[in-house]
């Protein structure tokens, strides 16, 4: 009875509609309504066959709107009649869509029925907490991996860039956190992700037990740009949901820089100025206000915090180049970032993080005196070895030369070894300092 008061109270007695007036591109050009319309809006659009197309309003040229498809245009006729939506997209999730797959719009994608829906609706593109009414960041999270969990520990509430070429192992490494991390409820937005791989990714890479306590939000990469974009503000939102449920949320993304992919060919179909590597100011303006949605959760009245969402980022750096456009905007914006590098997957070594590159900006502070002497002990070791390692190659070191050199050189194996872990391996992080100390002999105590 509730959810149908609320739908009659959502209901719009007001029908306001228009007509396609051209298609240019990827864009449908509509006329009248123009008094209801507003960026944002939500439309159907009749076709001559095929049903309703849903469309969005990115923008206005004189006295039409412009707006994007959600679908394919094949059926457009000029002057079909378009049918403006009237309240704001949303989604209304409960904890049952906990082990389900769903698509940009919430709907369920993986053949198990419906979904139920919750009372509350979640604005897709909902505004952050403000800065002075979230929380701080929280104690440690142990996310199951070795190199993560001691060279760049991670807080409950905070926000980490994973930055990668293709191919060198994030979509691994993310279903190892989706997996293994301690939290309450994980939610995972595959942004145009290859169709081929969303089912390895659930049923091999992910499993049953991962997927358990997990929402997917599913975009294939042949989808429109308005899906892929809309996929991973519905992955934030449904984050917030089970946020607002005092959950501990860890929300892992794949990824960042296809969403600015998505974005960047709505602005230009809408006629944005392309500036750095052809992204639109947008591109630029979105990504803050995507990610800022995560992290520690609002102070309540009574001042309890709502559950943190803990955020893993993928970031597809183009041509192995970490300083490309988005890159650079995702990593200013961002608590950290862990920097996979392709020449240490070529050699054998998963997962292929530099150490020496990636950082935490909750360090040391969430660490121990001990643990921080335990780290920088193993930088110093590792760095000595990186800036000689050339050399010692090529068989140009002479043993005994430098003292430093020669035990970075002996400690190496077990080094490579501690960073190396097999995706169905599980390390806490008590067992990674513990093993860590082991190794450099120091002890932990």
């Amino acid at each position: 009875m509730r959810n149908l008061i609320a739908a009659v109270e959502r209901t719009d007695p007001l029908t306001v509609s228009g007509r396609v007036a051209a298609v240019n591109g990827l864009l449908i050009e509509a006329r009248g309504g123009l008094t209801r319309l507003a960026i944002g809006a939500r439309a159907q659009v009749d076709r001559r066959t095929g049903g309703p197309l849903a469309a969005e309003v990115v923008g206005f040229r004189e006295t039409r709107a412009l707006l994007m498809p959600f679908g394919a245009l094949e059926g457009v006729a000029p002057g079909a009649q378009i049918r403006i939506q009237p309240e704001a997209a949303a989604v209304r999730p409960t904890r049952g869509w906990l082990g389900r797959v769903v698509d940009a719009f919430g709907e369920p994608i993986d053949g198990k029925g419906p979904l139920p829906q919750g009372m509350a609706a979640y604005p897709l593109r909902g505004a952050p907490p403000p800065a002075h009414a979230r929380g701080r960041v929280g104690e440690r999270l142990d996310l199951g991996v070795r190199a993560m969990n001691v060279f760049t520990t991670c807080c409950r509430g905070q926000r980490l860039g994973v930055f990668a070429g293709s191919g060198v192992g994030k979509s691994v490494l993310l279903s190892m956190l989706a997996r293994q991390a301690a939290c309450d409820a994980v939610v995972v937005g595959l942004i145009g992700e290859r169709g081929r791989e969303v089912r390895e990714f659930l049923e091999e890479t992910l499993g049953e037990a991962g997927l358990a306590r997990a929402v997917v939000v599913v975009a294939t990469s042949d989808e429109p740009a308005l899906k892929r974009r809309q996929a991973a503000y519905m992955t934030l939102a449904i984050a917030e949901y089970l946020r607002d449920q005092d959950l501990e949320v860890l929300c892992l993304m794949d990824s960042v820089t296809r969403f600015a992919m998505a974005q960047r060919e709505i602005g230009l179909a809408a006629g944005e100025p392309p500036t750095t590597k052809g992204y639109t100011p947008t591109v630029f303006s979105e990504l803050p206000k995507l990610l800022e949605r995560a992290g520690p959760g609002p102070v309540r009245p009574d001042g309890a915090v709502a559950g943190p969402i803990t955020g893993l980022f993928t970031v597809l750096v183009d041509a192995d180049d970490h300083n490309e456009p988005i890159a650079d905007a995702v990593r200013g914006i961002l608590d950290g970032h862990i920097v996979m590098e392709r020449a240490i997957a070529e050699r054998g070594r998963f997962p292929a993080i530099n150490v020496l590159k990636s950082i935490s900006r909750t360090m040391p502070a969430c660490q121990t005196p001990p643990e921080r002497e335990i780290v920088a002990e193993a930088r110093r070791r590792l760095s000595a070895y990186a800036n000689m390692e050339e050399l010692i190659r090529i068989g140009a070191y002479r043993a005994g030369a430098d003292p430093e050199i020669d035990r970075a050189i002996a400690l190496n194996p077990a080094l490579e070894a501690f960073l190396a872990q097999d995706k169905d391996e599980y390390a806490t992080l008590a067992e990674a300092f513990d093993g860590l100390s082991a190794i450099l002999g120091t002890g932990a105590e």
